[in-house]
């Protein structure tokens, strides 16, 4: 039964096709008298609304507003209420704004750390991920600004993201890459979510069935609407036949067309076109669009939010003899581009106009620090510069401390590019080895959305990592680096000592049609656990400038209780972890998995009970034979731990178990239950997927198509192709060279042909992609005709439809 018959029964089958893609780059299509247009805009950690010319990569400026810390940084907090708060925040600058949906949060997983978005996302884990995007959209959500966690799914590289098949087994992809997104979907009941770009196992994610109705609408009872991401649509009736609702941007006419032409020839029969414009119209007519009514924003205050947001999300990773808190008597010097510039967010479609952008060194005489100079140290992007790092050695040798401001350059992290590597720019490196030699004490304040290799570790005395603390991240270091705030932040990934410690780490970014998940569920602590091998920094880990005491571990019903201990001198806070693991399990499953979480803030010498309920995610794993989730019967240990590798308290409980039997392909699955991974060969990642694995055979010259990526034209038969590829390729290399990468060129590069068509506002339809990839295939001349005819065509199609 349609809820909006009444208005429905009243549109065109044109209007009803023309609701179901974009008006422009940020508008759905309004209906003057029955409904209006919705904007949406990015905005994970601010809202980026846009001025003047409209894109989704974040080139053109956009209209001032919070700038808050990036996910990544927030999710150090471990503080679901501070997440509500941030979201609640950004949802009232978005009605202030005239947004009605805003873009976010991401809550993909950080399988591998050279993903360039990962600074967008919040955690190695599911459960983890999923906690904390259910917190952050029922916050946007408070004052009915629309949430829309993305990227639904199995989205783990920027590297030909719009056209790569993510080759995943059920378990994993259920466990690892669903299961966030289940819980933000039953607990955050967000009102949209985005499509991701790429396919899971075949099917564009935009077009799955499984994933957009049998799973997200049947199973999770997800009421709202999908959109595709910025010219991920690629059958736009598939789409809509298998659960998506709003192509964005706008095609044109030519969604609609397509969509017409469908109902009319049966390919879409008109009631599933009427449910999709249902089911987009409740939210529509429940969005804020309906109302003149905006909200009114202190943006003091607001600017007060990103500044408790980043001090709460502040890591403490070293502090050798309490250098820190800072003490007044010592004499300090500031070292560092990134205190005078700071590096508060990432690049890409993320990034905001902040309202009011602070750093250190016009903040610094507000707090009590005993500052004796500034010394830049180094340049951003470029190389070294022996004369800046002669006057930052000059100033260490009349310091007694040096707070070194250091991290990773914008280059390095951006929507459209992955890392070429995880460790910090060799100017940076360079900087560090020659005040190490210095008397100073060294505090090293990172500024980074991800991890990265130290190497450095031992040659300075405190590390503190502020991520990407957005527009107050500034004071907010301030306030911890003098004891005004002691931190409480620990890191929600796993940081490996190199890059070569990954597993798999060698083949990432896939740079072929598929991606593999070869490692299985065996992403981030799961993997270092089982395979017992060494880490930097654990998932988890994070110090304080007071100590914790964990006692008297018990289970009551549901419920894990267990009494904690300040045994510092001063106020402190402590995030306790729940992990559960079962030594005995007959399927492979890691040593321990994250299952609860809890802040407890306590007074010198003071004890408080704490307690965390077991919820239904608990005990489970999913059983590929029956196709549910299932528990294991047995006995199991429960883990409360300050890390992943500092557990400090265990106890077991037994549970009856669900299952009929184990899933038969266990049997095969030995080396998955092992610590020798290095060990795994293709056989045994085609075991754990089920069935053979898809492979790409290119050879020479190949034939390319409308889902081919611009960049494989260096494997196209027309000259001209190749030629034109490698200007592209070479234009990209010299951005980069300059510190500036081009994420237009970024973008084009990977893109699909068929995206030309989905991103020129109707200028180009899908009849003249065909004809440019013709051309492409080393037919020119005769493409170059049918070019012409189909833009006749499409023009005058335009006119028609727009009659």
């Amino acid at each position: 039964m349609l809820k909006n018959k009444t208005i429905i029964d009243q549109l065109t089958l044109e209007q009803k096709a023309s609701l179901l893609s974009g008006k422009n780059t940020w508008e759905t299509y309004d209906i003057p008298g029955l409904f209006p247009s919705m904007f949406l805009s990015d905005g994970p950690h601010g809202v980026r609304k846009q001025l003047g010319e409209a894109d989704h990569l974040g080139l053109n400026e956009s209209v001032p507003s919070t700038c808050f810390p990036t996910a990544a940084t927030l999710a150090n907090s471990w503080d679901e209420n501070l997440l509500e708060k941030v979201g609640e925040y950004l949802g009232r600058e978005a009605n202030h704004l005239g947004v009605q949906v805003l873009l976010g949060p991401g809550l993909n997983i950080k399988k591998n750390p050279k993903c360039g978005r990962n600074f967008e996302y919040y955690s190695e884990d599911p459960y983890f991920s999923g906690k904390l995007a259910a917190a952050s959209i029922r916050g946007i959500q408070k004052n009915q600004t629309i949430a829309c966690p993305k990227h639904f799914a199995v989205n783990s590289q920027e590297y030909r993201r719009m056209a790569s098949d993510s080759i995943i087994d059920e378990r994993t992809l259920q466990e690892i890459y669903l299961t966030g997104f289940e819980i933000a979907v039953k607990e955050g009941h967000p009102k949209s979510i985005m499509s991701s770009y790429n396919l899971i196992n075949g099917t564009y994610a935009n077009e799955n069935k499984k994933l957009l109705r049998d799973i997200l609408r049947d199973n999770w009872k997800f009421d709202g609407f999908v959109v595709s991401d910025w010219g991920g649509d690629n059958d736009h009736t598939q789409g809509v036949i298998n659960g998506s609702h709003l192509a964005m941007p706008s095609p044109g006419v030519n969604g609609p067309i397509e969509i017409v032409e469908s109902v009319k020839s049966g390919k879409l029969p008109e009631n599933i076109l009427n449910e999709r414009v249902d089911e987009l119209l409740s939210v529509i007519l429940t969005s804020t669009a309906m109302s003149k009514e905006t909200e009114i924003v202190d943006w003091k205050e607001h600017h007060q939010v990103a500044k408790e947001a980043a001090m709460k999300s502040v890591v403490l990773l070293k502090n050798s003899e309490h250098i820190l808190p800072i003490d007044i008597t010592k004499k300090v010097g500031i070292i560092g581009e990134f205190a005078k510039k700071p590096r508060y967010q990432g690049a890409g479609s993320s990034v905001v106009n902040p309202k009011q952008l602070e750093n250190t060194l016009e903040l610094v005489a507000d707090y009590p620090i005993n500052f004796v100079g500034f010394s830049q140290g180094f340049e951003r992007g470029k190389q070294v510069n022996e004369t800046l790092e002669k006057e930052a050695v000059a100033l260490a040798e009349t310091s007694d401390i040096i707070l070194l401001y250091v991290g990773l350059d914008e280059i390095l992290e951006s929507e459209g590019m992955d890392r070429p590597h995880t460790q910090m720019p060799n100017n940076q490196l360079n900087l560090i080895k020659e005040l190490s030699k210095t008397s100073a004490k060294i505090v090293v304040v990172l500024s980074a959305g991800a991890s990265m290799e130290m190497p450095w570790l031992d040659q300075v005395d405190s590390v503190l990592h502020g991520y990407l603390g957005g527009q107050a991240g500034a004071g907010a270091m301030l306030e911890v680096i003098t004891g005004k705030y002691n931190p409480s932040g620990k890191l929600s990934e796993t940081y490996p000592i190199s890059y070569k410690d990954v597993l798999f780490g060698e083949e990432f970014p896939y740079k072929g049609k598929y991606a593999y998940y070869k490692e299985g569920i065996f992403v981030g602590y799961r993997y270092y656990d089982r395979a017992k091998k060494e880490v930097l920094f654990p998932f988890g880990f994070g110090l304080s400038y007071t100590h914790f005491k964990y006692s008297q571990l018990e289970v009551q019903s549901n419920d894990v209780i267990f009494k904690m201990t300040n045994q510092g001198t001063c106020e402190g806070t402590e995030i306790a972890q729940l992990y559960i693991g079962k030594s005995d399990s007959q399927i492979s499953r890691a040593e321990k998995e994250l299952k609860g979480f809890v802040k407890v803030s306590l007074l010198p010498g003071e004890t408080k009970e704490v307690r965390i309920s077991l919820d239904d995610k608990a005990f489970r794993y999913f059983n590929v034979d029956t196709n549910q989730w299932e528990v294991e019967s047995g006995n199991y240990q429960l883990m409360m731990g300050a890390s992943s590798r500092d557990i400090r308290l265990v106890t077991d409980i037994v549970k009856e178990g669900t299952e009929s039997q184990l899933p038969k392909n266990e049997e095969k699955l030995a080396k998955f239950k092992t610590s020798h991974f290095s060990d795994l060969e293709w056989v045994d990642f085609e075991r754990l997927y089920g069935q053979k694995v898809p492979v790409e055979v290119t050879k020479g010259r190949q034939l390319l198509h409308a889902n081919s990526v611009i960049s494989e034209m260096s494997q196209a038969k027309n000259p001209l192709a190749r030629l034109v590829r490698r200007i592209i390729y070479n234009l990209i290399k010299k951005s980069e060279k300059k510190g500036e990468p081009n994420l237009n060129l970024l973008f084009i590069y990977n893109m699909p042909f068929r995206a030309i068509g989905k991103m020129t506002n109707g200028m180009v339809s899908q009849e003249m992609v065909d004809k440019i990839v013709h051309m492409v295939n080393g037919h020119f001349f005769s493409g170059l005709g049918g070019l012409f005819k189909a833009y006749k065509k499409n023009k005058k199609q335009t006119k028609e439809f727009m009659r």
